[in-house]
């Protein structure tokens, strides 16, 4: 199975254009988790979840038993080309180093041990649309040049998705 990370900064399109690849090549699509914990957790609210350190490495842990379990050689086979997956560990990897200043082995470790076989990095050009889960509207650009330094580190092959004009979207490499 040939696995893509959609990571980015948030409100850059990752979600859908997950789901449209995922759609598009009848892929597996492997929703954000970190979404659905914390939307849980606020109960439907309005407002954001207060969410703690020990929240994001539940998310973490998730994540990487999600990668374990999709990716053991005992495992069913799922009979997809491509599994996409829609703001993956490295985003956690970078919150947990942001918000708290340090990032447990075992996620770098995950890193390493189920590698993507490439990586969409989605460039923050689209307006911010806020919601109750996203917080940072004013870093994009400083997130989006962690991202890539995180991905150079892992030596995957990665490409930067741009909107264009009218929604078009663009590729660099």
């Amino acid at each position: 199975m040939f696995k893509v990370g959609i990571i980015g900064p948030e409100s850059t399109g990752k979600s859908t254009l997950s789901r449209y690849l995922a759609n598009r090549y009848d892929g597996l699509l492997v929703p954000e988790y970190a979404r659905i914990y914390l939307e849980e957790r606020a109960g439907g609210c309005e407002r954001a979840y207060a969410y703690t350190r020990e929240d994001v490495l539940r998310i973490a842990e998730y994540q990487v038993e999600q990668l374990r379990e999709l990716l053991a050689e005992d495992a069913p086979k799922i009979r997809r080309r491509y599994a996409f997956f829609d703001t993956e560990l490295i985003i956690t990897k970078v919150w947990l180093l942001h918000k708290y200043g340090e990032c447990p082995a075992f996620i770098e470790e995950a890193l390493r041990q189920y590698p993507m076989d490439v990586y969409l990095l989605c460039y923050p050009d689209l307006e911010w649309e806020p919601d109750p889960v996203r917080e940072n509207p004013n870093i994009r650009e400083y997130l989006f040049d962690w991202y890539e330094r995180e991905v150079q580190a892992l030596d995957v092959p990665y490409y930067i998705i741009r909107h264009g004009e009218k929604g078009k979207v663009k590729t660099e490499k």
